[in-house]
């Protein structure tokens, strides 16, 4: 079995673009100690290491290692690092797209690391106490440190077996810059397929159910995504009555509750009280029990929501039960609960970063969901531009770097006039200004390069 893995493993790497016939740039170099004493768990192992490396004895950096065994039980497939560490391959390490491209690899009988560049920390026990490693036990023991990703593979050669093991080395090709034509290009795209998770779910259908299950709902994602035409179609197909408001920075109690103003109708100087949405919004929940209710409440974190809100704040409980604290909502308006048919949608803008960190407290009050920049049909969608921001972004971009990714509505134009001027006007100032904020520099050249292709215009001048 050994020797027909072998086999597939170099033919698919032809097919990924590896070129080993040049002897001094080769794609890597070829290890194998499957030797029968080895294979008594001690060590056997066979793959690909980085071209710069010996022919034999220890090595660096990142290789694609399979660990077998002569019996008819599982292996372990692995992207490994040698055990003298990193020489070359720390930066790559250290890109968060690394970590993104191979935990898509594995199911629940894998393991990826967080950290790719970490060689003090062992396997966890779902690896090393696994009941169907445990004739591979000394030699996972061995490279306990060395392993940042790893996928228990029952049978090497059926055909789910051969699947993510190709998926593994069209990874790790791709990380190579292995290809050097479409065709591998095309390859590797086709053998990651499978494992990649680009099943568009419906945001609809998801939010509308979150908000009957939990009633308060914010939508939070980077600008473009598309968060308030989502939350007034929800509105709209949960059939009710919904009112609208947007915050910002001045917004106060009194606009969004219930304050005391002039009165403009007068001749004499005189005040009114004045609903503000939610007690408007409330107040015909009230009246009219049978019909659901929902506020939309755009930028809810552009205000200060502890001014805003006030005592009311206490109300947003999903699941809270009639208490005997009763709120004021108006002069003639107190409450102990939000009627069962009022609902709250929010948005919120994960980019807009002068903003201050929502409080714990309204996030326990809230169900929160992440509205993610994704494709879209249409003609006048430009995916090629879509696509290409979406992969700078995904390789580069740490966790929270993923916030800033421009959605998909900064990619419709009616022209491809239109779509030159949004990339100049829009999507590169923007881009300029993370950069001169010092968030995704590592991207800077990668970003350079894509501006100048499309608008022949430089990040920097």
């Amino acid at each position: 079995m050994i020797e027909e893995v072998v086999s597939l493993i170099k033919e698919w790497a032809l097919e990924f673009g590896a070129n080993n016939e040049n002897e001094f740039s080769k794609s890597y170099v070829y290890r194998n100690n499957t030797g029968p004493e080895a294979l008594k768990d001690n060590g056997a192992f066979f793959g690909f290491l980085h071209p710069d490396e010996e022919e034999r004895g220890v090595f660096h950096d990142f290789s694609f290692t399979l660990f077998p065994t002569d019996q008819e039980k599982p292996w372990l497939l692995c992207l490994g690092i040698g055990s003298n560490g990193f020489k070359k391959d720390l930066e790559l390490a250290n890109k968060p797209g690394m970590r993104r491209l191979f935990s898509q690899l594995i199911d629940n009988e894998g393991y990826y690391k967080n950290d790719f560049s970490d060689i003090e920390s062992g396997l966890p026990k779902s690896i090393t106490s696994n009941p169907n490693l445990q004739h591979l036990k000394n030699t996972i023991k061995t490279y306990t440190k060395v392993l940042p990703v790893c996928q228990v593979i029952h049978n090497p050669l059926s055909e789910s077996g051969k699947s993510r093991i190709k998926a593994f080395l069209a990874a790790y090709a791709k990380v190579r810059d292995w290809p050097s034509n479409q065709n591998h290009r095309n390859a590797i795209s086709k053998a990651l397929k499978p494992f990649q998770n680009e099943k568009l779910e419906d945001d609809r259908e998801l939010i509308f159910e979150l908000l009957k299950e939990r009633k308060f709902v914010i939508l939070q994602g980077p600008p473009g995504t598309g968060k308030t035409t989502l939350a007034k179609e929800i509105a709209s197909k949960s059939s009710a009555k919904s009112f609208f408001t947007q915050f910002h920075a001045e917004t106060t109690y009194s606009d969004f509750i219930y304050g005391i103003r002039p009165s403009i109708n007068s001749d004499d100087l005189t005040y009114e009280g004045r609903m503000g949405n939610l007690a408007e919004a409330v107040l015909y929940s009230i009246e009219n029990p049978n019909e659901k209710v929902v506020l939309i409440i755009d930028e809810i974190n552009r205000a200060n929501l502890s001014n805003v809100l006030g005592p009311v704040f206490y109300l947003f409980e999903h699941k809270m039960k009639n208490s005997e604290v009763s709120i004021q909502i108006t002069p003639e308006l107190e409450i102990k609960q939000l009627p069962s048919n009022f609902y709250v949608i929010a948005t919120m803008n994960t980019a807009d970063r002068s903003l201050a960190v929502v409080d714990f407290a309204l996030r326990r009050r809230f169900a929160w969901y992440t509205v993610k920049p994704k494709p879209i049909s249409g003609s006048n969608f430009y995916k090629n531009d879509f696509n290409k921001v979406a992969e700078i972004f995904d390789w580069h971009a740490t966790s929270s770097e993923l916030n800033l990714q421009p959605g998909q509505g900064y990619f419709l134009a009616s022209s491809d006039e239109e779509m030159e001027n949004r990339i100049r006007y829009e999507i590169f100032p923007l881009i300029r200004e993370y950069l001169q904020e010092g968030l995704l520099t590592s991207a800077i050249e990668e970003f350079n390069s894509y501006f100048m292709d499309r608008i022949n215009q430089p990040l920097f001048e």
